[in-house]
């Protein structure tokens, strides 16, 4: 049995911008406060949190992006996830429609739900509001 996220967040900032955001190694250092890694090709090299978790693109166009998610916490054995975020215009600024899915137990599920806020859309939204200011 799999179990799999579905989430929404909604970000000041617009779309162009989030997408920056979440692909520009810069940036995501400057948000995120860790090393990042992202090779904007289908089948590039994705690496967030200094190597914490790891992957590879498998879809990135204006308004999407998806790529799989191994954290160094798991097993060797454990497969991958697959992290796919879809971006819409929102009279707040940007709606992100994130699906997570592949998770192996729902523990792991259940820690990467609250993670995504915590220490990924939070951390994002205040760098927009207080840092970003675009």
């Amino acid at each position: 049995m799999v179990f799999d996220l579905a989430l929404e967040f909604v970000l000041s900032g617009k779309p162009a911008r989030v997408m920056q955001l979440l692909t520009d190694p810069v940036l995501i250092r400057k948000w995120s406060g860790g090393e990042a890694v992202l090779e904007k090709k289908e089948g590039g090299r994705f690496e967030m949190f200094d190597g914490w978790v790891k992957g590879s693109v498998l879809k990135i166009t204006d308004c999407e992006l998806a790529y799989t998610w191994k954290t160094s916490d798991w097993p060797k054995e454990a497969k991958p996830t697959e992290v796919h975020y879809l971006l819409k215009e929102d009279e707040a600024g940007t709606k992100v429609i994130l699906h997570h899915t592949g998770f192996e137990d729902e523990a792991e599920m259940k820690s990467h739900r609250a993670g995504w806020t915590d220490y990924f859309f939070d951390p994002m939204e205040d760098f927009i509001l207080i840092i970003d200011k675009s």
